[in-house]
């Protein structure tokens, strides 16, 4: 700085490539600087600068009003004003790359040297869908904040709601919505088959018998609006209608016709529970009963009963044998009594025996004089 400088009361302000800088004189806003050296009037320290640095390229000041109310061209010349309604969503890109996600009702100044700029205003008013590449995009730059994404793989069903109204059925696949000032929830649906088991449930026979039952159901939902919509929670719906039917059926019977023909729901209760079942949108297939679980006590008598049967048919099987024993026995005596030479036959076959069981046999008198002796059959 020059004598002469001094003299007038100027100043020297130098502004980077990197900067822009705010002038005031006498609290008065006067300009925008651009980079370079700049020779400003600062009598009795009357001048002051804010600097900015474009690193940060959104302008946050307490002159903003100031600069669009005094020197309007001069900011717009400067700066880029993004404003967003009451159901607008700006996707700001700074250079191609994403920069913000601007909120509905608010507003956003950026530096224009810091850019270039390039804003989408997004109407959420009609849709609160977001295309699948902006969903991407928003999720790999971490500016997921305004919005709520939701998968939904094969074999399911998405059912969107946005404030609490139906509106669609998803498919398959990844869902991104605008979450700004608006409720959207989705409930995903299971569309495969399923299993439904119904365990120990406690049945009173007809004949005044408690026993324990597990059942078991096959179903898949064909209708996931109906299914939501029409009942609060349709696998609970199913799991009572299997209930009331095996009580009806079951109730009806004994315990040993229970046991015997190993029953399952009878094809009128079935029926109506397919039929009740099908009116909310879900289609029951298999229905069957998995266990029969008796008291104690009375588990104990049954098998005192089952002990009891097979021994009487063990019984029976014997002396069905003995009898045949006998009657072979007879027949044989029989044929031996009307024909001599099976009858010697048989009694070799016997010397055979008792040869192979001793060292030594000595016989005398011959065969037959010892087979007489030994068996007397042919003189009785």
């Amino acid at each position: 700085m020059t004598v002469l400088d001094k003299v007038l009361g100027r100043e020297r302000v130098l502004v980077r490539e990197n900067e822009r800088a705010l002038t005031l004189y006498k609290g008065e806003i006067k300009a925008v600087l651009m980079p370079g050296e700049h020779w400003l009037a600062n009598r009795r320290g009357s001048l002051e600068v804010s600097r900015h640095d474009l690193k940060n390229p959104e302008f946050v000041s307490a002159y903003e009003k100031a600069l669009f109310d005094k020197l309007p061209d001069m900011a717009a010349r400067h700066l880029t004003v993004v404003r967003t309604g009451r159901t607008d969503v700006a996707i700001i890109e700074r250079d191609g790359n994403l920069h913000a996600v601007l909120a509905p009702d608010r507003k956003l100044v950026l530096w224009t040297d810091a850019g270039p700029w390039t804003v989408t205003l997004v109407d959420t008013s009609a849709d609160l869908a977001i295309d699948p590449a902006v969903t991407r995009r928003l999720g790999q730059a971490r500016k997921a904040e305004l919005m709520s994404v939701h998968p939904i793989v094969d074999g399911q069903a998405g059912l969107l709601f946005v404030d609490g109204v139906l509106v669609r059925t998803l498919a398959a696949g990844v869902h991104g919505f605008w979450n700004v000032g608006r409720m959207v929830q989705v409930k995903v649906v299971d569309l495969k088959r399923q299993s439904l088991d119904v365990a120990g449930q406690e049945v009173l026979t007809k004949d005044r018998v408690t026993i324990r039952v597990n059942i078991a159901a096959e179903y898949r939902v064909v209708d996931p609006v109906k299914a939501v919509s029409a009942v609060k929670d349709f696998s609970e719906a199913l799991y009572r209608a299997l209930q009331y039917a095996f009580r009806k059926t079951l109730g009806a019977l004994t315990l040993d016709q229970i046991l015997e023909k190993k029953v399952t729901v009878d094809e009128e209760a079935a029926a109506k529970v397919r039929v009740d079942m099908a009116e909310i949108g879900v289609e029951v297939s298999d229905i069957s009963l998995k266990d029969v679980i008796l008291p104690g006590e009375m588990r104990e008598i049954l098998n005192q009963v089952v002990s009891a049967e097979k021994q009487a048919e063990a019984n029976v099987i014997r002396r069905r044998e003995e009898t045949n024993a006998t009657r072979s026995l007879l027949n044989t005596a029989r044929v031996m009594a009307e024909n001599p030479v099976m009858l010697r036959l048989k009694e070799l076959e016997a010397l055979e025996t008792i040869a192979g069981k001793v060292e030594r046999l000595t016989v005398h008198n011959g065969t037959g004089g010892l087979l007489n002796d030994l068996v007397k059959l042919r003189e009785s």
